[in-house]
């Protein structure tokens, strides 16, 4: 699958801007698609069609007639984040993550599935991206916590979303059965955070500041049930209609160097 690279999206980019929002007709897509496939830059790939180019264009005024619909809206992905940016405390899951509060990473706005673990992992910042000949999106990503050695391009619709939310003591009543959730998986030589659905909730009487519920949550990656306290959970901030995919966990891969 042929995508555009970095430089001819920024070259898009700037012929878009200097258009406008102005129609792009067969020729002059012809044109841009030569230029393109006549670079050096594209030696040994495959050349772009002008159909791929126009599908660049049409999506690029979609998104700015929607002004980028849903939660990638509020992502500024055409912007270069500063380093200083990454350099914010808070990660989900690291080889030292265990015993971890989910608090410590309230800071952070959005989570992204690792291709190489397959666990969510907060967003430091989106640091470009691109659009494929499907016209789907793609970012840049770079995880809090982490150096630019696990910097990944993920998806936008299949692996990134608003990051979800610590759960207080006093709000286990948010949560019901059937509820998609994040949760802290924590084994002898891993930890990660992880889809989870709520299976029942064993509700206790218990003051403001320590709940005593049980949460029988199964993972959606591979089935498995288990009873799980208050402050392993993090719940989503709306409830997803998109099911996320049963991909097994990949816990050996070193995310983290």
């Amino acid at each position: 699958m042929d995508r555009f690279s970095i430089d001819e999206v920024n070259e898009l980019e700037r012929i878009y801007k200097e258009m406008g929002e102005k129609s792009v007709d067969q020729n002059f897509c012809k044109s841009v698609a030569i230029s393109f496939s006549s670079s050096s830059r594209r030696a040994g790939k495959a050349s772009l069609t002008w159909e791929q180019v126009r599908h660049w264009f049409q999506n690029k005024l979609k998104e700015s007639e929607t002004n980028v619909a849903s939660t990638t809206s509020s992502m500024n992905l055409y912007i270069d984040l500063s380093e200083a940016s990454v350099l914010r405390n808070g990660q989900k899951s690291s080889s030292n993550a265990k015993g971890k509060r989910a608090e410590d990473i309230s800071e952070l706005t959005f989570e992204a599935r690792s291709s190489k673990d397959v666990a969510w992992h907060d967003v430091a910042s989106f640091l470009n991206y691109r659009v494929l000949s499907t016209g789907e999106l793609e970012v840049r990503i770079r995880y809090a916590g982490f150096g630019k050695e696990q910097d990944e391009w993920i998806n936008v619709k299949e692996g990134v979303r608003e990051r979800s939310i610590p759960l207080e003591p006093s709000e286990c009543h948010k949560v019901n059965d059937g509820d998609l959730i994040l949760c802290f998986l924590e084994k002898d030589d891993y930890a990660l955070y992880v889809d989870a659905r709520v299976v029942r909730v064993l509700r206790r009487l218990h003051g403001p500041t320590d709940c005593r519920c049980i949460f029988i949550v199964r993972y959606v990656h591979d089935k498995t049930e288990e009873g799980v306290s208050w402050n392993r959970l993090c719940c989503r901030p709306t409830q997803e209609e998109h099911v996320p995919e049963e991909i097994p966990l990949n816990p050996l891969e070193d995310l983290w160097g």
